[in-house]
């Protein structure tokens, strides 16, 4: 099969797959061969289940012969992040703690992606407890750019970008806490959505930040993130936290669809996100360009002002690091994790009997738990929060004044060398500097491709919008790489040796 059609939209393959011009198991076959060839020097999959990825696209190769009715994504080949359960296949959120450890249940995204007949290929890289921004904090190995071996692909969801960029999966799956989608989007050059926060049930999620944590998809087109949202959109009763706002299927494919242009849409430029602070010229040139196309488009274009985005790193790493430390007290040895494992498991996976958290997570619990402590709550955490009260408003009140949509930057630099940042942590945390401030707000957040810096290193615009505003979002996007070609250049995948 051609690499043409490995890398099609997944939109595309569904309609091929219904119309039965292409066999599911044949696009799965091909899929798998290719992760086959490719993945040992990306490491993008932790676990491939390839005999439950064929007996799912047979079901839909009969299903389809019979002439039965078979779901929205029939037959798509995609992944999943690491820390989304999955029953009886082995899930461990890229930690080596839960080692070994196949949930009972599917949660909520994975099961409206089984009930679509997806085809699901295994589970992804990612930073250990998706705490990180470069993929290289993974339990199970280092994570690499399909646009440069010797690069990461962002993180935490680094194993969704680089395996959706090099042609290993339709579309992917990965949760965004302060950027954890988006950042790793723009550095492998696909399309990445983080939803309202409770657009998408969060049940079967293991959680890193439950204030801030998102699931959304990562594919190659506005388009097919349109898509994979309805399919896993919605309200859901095992999750206090999603939002009773169904999506009509097909309502979101429709309206980005049907969008031709941008005339009167208002898009705000923050000044914060342009000054001082480590923009490279490269990614401003692409994300200035990307800006001054979508004025073509016939959107106006208006300087804003976000005054509390300076706090937002500070703000963040208080919260998150706050609420790690109360979601992983779980991880105890008694209730889940392995505190001694067996023999059997530590030959398996390599451990040791002192094994457990890796230092990133370990940092970011003692950071939260500090926070946390008597004496220093109300100094950290409590005054964290009132600036995320701040942040939100500012974006309330520039949407409510000023402008329909926001234009930023996903990342102030293109992707960074392996190992440039391990040595320094706040280094690594400015990777989200642009990123942050979505989740703080709750708001919905696109990074899509929009140029190249001279290293041939992909760069991302980010487009924000009010709550509930997916629709909007995705259209403008849609409307964009209808106009520019950035979304169809793949990485040399070619050069990676099989």
């Amino acid at each position: 099969m051609s690499e043409s059609t490995t890398h099609a939209s997944a939109i595309e393959l569904a309609r091929r797959i219904r119309a039965r011009t292409l066999g599911a198991e044949e696009l799965t076959r091909a899929y798998l061969e290719r992760i086959e060839a490719l993945d040992p020097a990306l490491q993008t999959f932790i676990e491939r289940d390839a005999e439950g990825a064929l007996a799912s696209a047979r079901s839909v190769d009969r299903r389809l012969a019979r002439g039965e009715e078979v779901g929205c994504l029939a037959g798509v080949p995609l992944a999943l992040k690491d820390n989304l359960v999955t029953a009886g296949l082995p899930t461990s959120a890229g930690s080596r703690i839960l080692a070994g450890w196949r949930p009972p249940y599917d949660g909520t995204a994975v099961a409206r992606l089984r009930a679509s007949d997806a085809v699901l290929l295994g589970k992804l890289n990612m930073d250990e407890f998706a705490m990180g921004s470069s993929c290289e904090s993974s339990a199970h190995a280092v994570c690499h750019n399909p646009w440069d071996l010797e690069r990461v692909p962002g993180g935490s969801s680094g194993g969704a970008a680089a395996a959706v960029a090099a042609g290993l999966c339709a579309g992917a799956l990965g949760t965004d806490t302060g950027g954890s989608i988006r950042q790793p989007a723009s550095f492998c050059g696909v399309t990445g959505l983080k939803p309202t926060y409770g657009r998408v049930s969060r049940y079967g999620v293991i959680a890193f930040a439950s204030s801030l944590d998102q699931v959304g998809p990562l594919a190659r087109t506005a388009l097919d993130c349109a898509a994979l949202l309805e399919v896993i959109g919605g309200p859901d009763p095992r999750d206090s936290t999603s939002i009773a706002d169904p999506l009509a299927p097909g309502s979101l494919l429709q309206i980005c669809s049907e969008r031709r242009d941008l005339q009167g849409l208002r898009v705000g430029i923050p000044r914060e996100y342009f000054g001082e602070g480590g923009l490279e010229p490269d990614v401003e040139r692409a994300v200035r360009e990307a800006i001054e196309t979508l004025a073509s488009l016939g959107a106006e274009l208006r300087e804003i002002s976000l005054p509390h985005t300076r706090y937002a790193v500070a703000a963040y790493y208080v919260i998150a690091t706050a609420e790690a430390s109360s979601n992983l007290a779980r991880y105890d040895g008694v209730r889940y994790g392995l505190r001694a494992p067996s023999q059997s498991l530590a030959r398996m996976y390599g451990l040791t009997r002192q094994q457990g958290f890796g230092p990133e997570v370990k940092r970011r619990i003692m950071l939260g738990t500090f926070a946390l402590s008597a004496g220093y709550y109300d100094a950290y955490y409590g005054r964290a929060q009132r600036v995320r009260t701040l942040i939100r408003r500012d974006f309330e009140r520039a949407f409510a004044e000023q402008c329909d949509l926001i234009a930023t930057p996903t990342s102030p630099f293109a992707a960074f060398r392996l190992g440039e940042r391990l040595a320094d942590p706040l280094q690594m945390y400015l990777a989200d500097i642009f990123t942050i401030s979505c989740n703080l707000a709750g708001l919905p957040g696109l990074s899509l491709p929009c140029g190249f810096t001279a290293q041939q290193l992909p760069v991302g615009l980010q487009l924000m919008a009010p709550p509930l505003s997916e629709a909007a979002l995705l259209s403008v996007a849609a409307v964009y790489q209808r106009s520019t070609s950035w979304h169809l250049r793949h990485p040399p995948v070619a050069e990676v040796p099989s």
